[in-house]
């Protein structure tokens, strides 16, 4: 019986093509990619023929009628119907969708130290990494998602921001533009000095300015003081012609007798106290002015100093990050060596294959928890040019035997010698659980159906399982029994070699 189990449902599905091929690093395997866009596969799709799809990318090729599968010509294994991809033709490969899943992934984004599996890549990393590249979308430039907010706030020539004066919004290229209009931009009187006057205000001020002034003037020589109604642009000529005969009658009848020679010694002597407070004043301006000039050119000097030390720092930490992801990828490479030494180490080559599988307990409770539901055994040979072929467990069941049942399965994997051997695969399989004790093994056979896909020549990684869902009740192992001992089981295949 074929063996199924659905993923999760997720909200990205059928929605993009694959994976990116960077996120593998050295796992990168043939039989993970989309043959359409050539990317590891998402949501992957089995069409009749065998060759694998992208959901997304299946649909697409389809979406205009049946196209011939193109993986097909180019193994020249085109055969009608088979290699016709249509609409409906495909199922969804839930065994080789668990199988990318759970794969080592890293990000591809550079400077990204981020490490997973696919799954977790897909869940929460995929479109919230820092250092993926965005583009700015009003003045189009290209940055990383992290420098984003940085960029719209201080760098975007094409941003906008609020006049500090009137609050008025406006681009930043119009800055100088809107400052020569803005009616609330401070302005300078240039009778009085007196700062921060708007725009709006600054002809009524410098008018007022002006008669205030005059009239000042007018008060100071004349004694008089005249309101500023009365000072109207008509009448300004004819109080300029009488403040010039008042100014003259005032000097002709101001003048006095020379003061007295002791009160020009006094005067002579004030006047040289407040030259020697001149000439102290400036030689202590001067003493400032020389500590500002140092102080300033030494600021300057640890300004430039500090720009070289963070641009060093910036170096430093781009090659710590270059170190971090090379020590990671070397990490996944070392975990891919081991696992294919673990498995050229489990491997026989006589159809005899003894699957130990420890930790029973905890992998029984990611199986029911959904976890995990399936396993894979170490690949087994009928002969070192024979078969190749694996086994597969569902710890809590699988199809009728969910829940209730645990379900072994015997799968067909696709190996280097197969154009030597006879096809469909038609060898008689024993499974069995193995009692510890030797007393009562529980022991399953079955001789394949050669009309099923899963015994043809494997066009692919691996065939659709095929076996025992009902292979042993749970209740078996619940209870206590010689089939667990120190959290371990054995589960024991033999394939007939007879007409090999």
């Amino acid at each position: 019986m074929a063996a199924q189990e659905p993923s999760p449902p997720s909200s990205l599905e059928g929605n993009k093509p694959g994976f990116p091929k960077k996120i593998l690093a050295n796992n990168l395997e043939d039989k993970h990619l989309c043959n359409s866009c050539q990317k590891i596969l998402r949501r992957p799709l089995q069409a009749q023929c065998g060759h694998r799809f992208c959901s997304f990318c299946f649909n697409k090729l389809v979406s205009s009628g049946p196209q011939k599968c193109s993986a097909c010509i180019k193994e020249e294994l085109f055969e009608e119907p088979t290699s016709i991809l249509k609409p409906g033709g495909a199922f969804p490969d839930n065994a080789a969708r668990r199988e990318v899943e759970a794969l080592a992934a890293v990000c591809p984004n550079e400077g990204c130290t981020w490490t997973g599996t696919v799954r977790e890549f897909e869940a929460s990393h995929e479109g919230n990494c820092d250092f993926m590249i965005i583009m700015c979308p009003s003045c189009k430039e290209l940055m990383r998602a992290n420098e984003q907010e940085r960029h719209n706030e201080r760098e975007c020539p094409e941003r906008t921001l609020n006049c500090k004066y009137c609050k008025e919004p406006f681009l930043l290229k119009n800055i100088k533009a809107h400052d020569e209009i803005c009616p609330k931009y401070p302005m300078i009187c240039e009778g009085c000095a007196k700062k921060k006057i708007p725009r709006e205000k600054i002809q009524d001020h410098e008018r007022q300015c002006s008669y205030e002034h005059l009239n000042l003037l007018l008060h100071f020589i004349m004694g008089i003081k005249v309101s500023l109604e009365s000072l109207q642009p008509q009448t300004l000529e004819v109080a300029s012609q009488k403040l010039q005969g008042a100014c003259a009658l005032t000097l002709a009848t101001s003048f006095t007798p020379l003061p007295s020679a002791m009160g020009v010694a006094e005067l002579s002597r004030r006047c040289q106290e407040l030259e020697l407070k001149v000439n102290t004043f400036e030689n202590i301006v001067c003493v400032l002015n020389r500590e500002m000039e140092r102080s300033c050119t030494t600021m300057e000097a640890y300004n430039r100093q500090h720009r070289l030390d963070q641009d060093k720092i910036e170096i430093l930490s781009n090659k710590v990050r270059q170190l971090e992801r090379t020590v990671s990828l070397r990490d996944l490479s070392i975990v891919e060596m081991e696992g294919k030494m673990r498995e050229m180490s489990a491997a026989t080559y006589d159809g005899v294959f003894i699957w130990k599988i420890s930790d029973f307990t905890k992998k029984r409770q990611d199986a029911v928890a959904g976890r995990a539901p399936a396993m894979f055994s170490p690949a087994f040979y009928t002969s070192k040019y024979g078969y190749k072929m694996c086994l597969r467990i569902y710890l809590n069941g699988d199809g009728t035997g969910r829940g209730t049942h645990l379900s072994l399965f015997f799968v067909v994997m696709r190996g280097h010698s197969d154009a030597l051997l006879k096809w469909p695969f038609n060898q008689k399989v024993t499974l069995m659980l193995l009692d510890q004790n030797n007393r009562e093994h529980i022991i399953d056979a079955f001789r394949p159906d050669i009309s099923s896909s899963s015994f043809q020549r494997p066009v692919s990684d691996m065939n659709i399982a095929s076996g025992c869902p009902l292979f042993c009740p749970l209740s078996k192992l619940d209870s206590k029994n010689s089939y667990i001992r120190d959290d371990t089981i054995f589960i024991k295949a033999i394939v007939d070699l007879t007409g090999l």
